[in-house]
């Protein structure tokens, strides 16, 4: 098949065809006379493949290791779990990095509530004296 069936069977569009091809993460199964990548059903797998794994938080780097592993059936399990549970300690921490920056922003919203009409934006002055001293 090719690039533009591809792109739709796997619900990408062909640039990002074109993209993981250059990341070395698809390759097409040949090419016709005039130049058009040709590809295999089993393609159509490895994009959907690729796209679950990004959103699940892997990087394209880890999703090639992935890939790899993906190869090695049944002996890579263990690999696998572990990269897992190592993208839900990352996971976890921004979590936790979001949580602090919630309640920031809550903070400083409650301020503003709280402020005289003509008083100057707490908003504004926290932002400005973060990166200023």
């Amino acid at each position: 098949m090719k690039i533009g069936e591809i792109a739709e069977r796997a619900g990408v569009n062909i640039q990002t065809v074109r993209y993981y091809e250059r990341r070395g993460l698809l390759v097409p199964a040949s090419r016709t006379r005039s130049g058009y990548r040709m590809y295999r059903r089993a393609e159509v797998s490895r994009l959907r493949f690729i796209k679950r794994a990004q959103d699940m938080g892997f990087s394209l780097e880890e999703i090639a290791e992935l890939l790899e592993l993906r190869v090695r059936h049944a002996a890579a399990c263990g690999d696998v779990e572990a990269k897992a549970r190592e993208k839900i300690r990352v996971v976890e921490a921004r979590v936790r990095e979001l949580e602090r920056m919630k309640r920031s922003l809550e903070s400083l919203v409650a301020a503003c509530e709280r402020r005289e009409p003509t008083g100057e934006c707490p908003i504004l002055e926290a932002l400005e004296d973060s990166h200023g001293g």
